[in-house]
């Protein structure tokens, strides 16, 4: 479990589905920059709540719970890219959550989670070109350009620019 000021990254548990529904998968504005489908019924998404929990399992991926409500209102992740390497592998929260500072607090804690479980001396942040807010929280951050390339999403087959940023820790 990691602790931030207003939030709590944790592994998730199958009676999250309502929350991971009603706030972030049946939400267009929550997948834009994302490369997953909107979910649309509820059945599905106990169904999905399955799935993200067996991918938890062997990955150092989470659902983020908002401290004053207790609810499901995201998910984030990080994973080990090479030694001394970290890249963050999602970082998304519902669209009722947006401007919040909860993606600072989000991307600063799998920050210091990477540099305690990995020792990494590296960070890795991608966002798409047309995400200007999370190219602002790129910058904001510290972190610097690295390289961009184009990547295929599989829901529509449209090509996307991949801006990847670093941060040395």
């Amino acid at each position: 479990m990691i602790e931030t000021k207003d939030l709590v990254i944790a592994k998730g548990k199958q009676e999250d589905w309502k929350d991971m529904y009603e706030n972030v998968w049946s939400h267009e504005e929550a997948a834009r920059y994302m490369y997953w489908n909107v979910t649309t019924d509820e059945k599905e998404a106990e169904r999905r709540m399955a799935r993200t929990l067996d991918f938890e399992k062997d990955h150092d991926a989470f659902l983020v719970y908002e401290k004053k409500s207790g609810r499901a209102i995201g998910f984030a992740g990080v994973e080990q890219m090479q030694e001394g390497i970290c890249e963050e592998i999602g970082i998304c929260v519902g669209p009722e959550f947006f401007r919040r500072g909860y993606g600072k607090q989000i991307l600063a804690a799998l920050i210091e989670y990477a540099k305690e479980k990995y020792s990494c001396r590296r960070f890795i942040y991608t966002s798409r070109e047309e995400n200007e807010a999370s190219m602002a929280l790129a910058r904001s951050m510290g972190f610097a350009y690295l390289d961009e390339r184009m990547q295929k999403d599989e829901r529509d087959g449209s090509e996307a620019r991949m801006i990847r940023f670093y941060r040395d820790l």
